[in-house]
C-alpha cells in the first residue's frame, strides 16, 4: 500500500475537513464531516476520557450513522463544539430523522486538555467552542493543513508541540466483491489525530521518534 495523492484522510471519498482556532487562546476546534452520514464505531481509552455521544455509537444502540466527528481543545468546556456544529448541521436540514419535519444531527466529539499552554484562558465562556464548532465546519474542505490548527493549535507532545497529523493509504486492489458488477476493488484508508501525548514522543536522549519504523517518504522531517 502507498499513501494516498495527499497523504490525509481527505483521501478517502466523501470526506471533508475544517478547522478554526484561536492563537490568543492557544486552542481550537477540528470537524470531520461526511458527505453522506457514515457508520461509526469508538474505542474510549485513557484514565481521563471527555466525550460526547459516544455511547450512541454502540453496536446494539438504535443510532448507526453519524453526521460529522468533532475534536477539540478546551477540555470539558470543549464539548460545546459538538453543540455548534449541530447546530449548523441542522439549519442545513441534516440530522437523524425523528419526525416529517425534524432531525437530529448525531455528532460524537472528543476533546484533549489544553488549559496550561501559556494561551490567554480569561476570555473563554460558554459560548467559545459553541462558535468554534460552527466556524470549522462551516470551513470543512478537502485541504487538511498540519500542525498548529483547529484541535491541535494548543497540544503538546511531552516537551514538543503537538498538533494535528493525518495520512491515508491507498490499496489499489485486493478485495473480492460478489454479485453483480463483482470484481477486485482497491480501498483507501484515511486517519486524523490531534496528538497530546503526556509522555515522551522521541527515544531517550535522541530526536528520533518512537514511531520512526513506519516513516513514509521522509514525513517525520529527517527525525525519523
Amino acid at each position: 500500500m502507498q499513501p494516498g495523492p495527499k497523504n490525509s484522510i481527505t483521501d478517502v471519498s466523501g470526506i471533508k475537513v475544517g478547522h478554526t482556532q484561536d492563537m490568543k487562546l492557544m486552542s481550537g476546534t477540528t470537524v470531520v464531516i461526511p458527505d453522506e452520514p457514515a457508520v461509526a464505531a469508538v474505542d474510549c481509552r485513557g484514565g481521563a476520557p471527555g466525550t460526547r455521544e459516544t455511547d450512541a455509537l454502540h453496536p446494539a444502540n438504535l443510532v448507526e450513522e453519524v453526521h460529522a466527528v468533532v475534536l477539540s481543545g478546551g477540555s470539558a468546556m470543549g464539548l460545546d463544539a459538538a453543540s455548534g456544529v449541530a447546530a449548523w448541521l441542522k439549519s442545513a436540514g441534516r440530522g437523524f430523522p425523528v419526525a416529517t419535519d425534524v432531525r437530529v444531527p448525531i455528532v460524537p466529539s472528543a476533546i484533549l486538555f489544553d488549559l496550561l499552554n501559556g494561551g490567554d484562558k480569561s476570555e473563554m465562556d460558554e459560548h467559545t467552542y459553541f462558535e468554534f464548532g460552527k466556524s470549522a465546519v462551516a470551513s470543512a474542505d478537502l485541504e487538511c493543513p498540519l500542525g498548529n490548527i483547529g484541535a491541535g493549535t494548543g497540544a503538546s507532545a511531552g516537551t514538543l508541540k503537538g498538533g494535528i497529523g493525518t495520512a491515508s493509504l491507498q490499496q489499489k486492489s485486493g478485495i473480492l466483491t460478489g454479485g453483480p458488477g463483482s470484481g477486485n476493488v482497491g480501498f483507501t484508508v484515511g486517519a486524523l489525530a490531534a496528538a497530546n501525548p503526556f509522555g515522551s514522543v522521541t527515544l531517550p536522549g535522541r530526536a528520533d521518534f518512537w514511531a520512526w519504523p513506519f516513516e513514509r517518504n521522509g514525513e517525520f522531517g529527517g527525525r525519523g
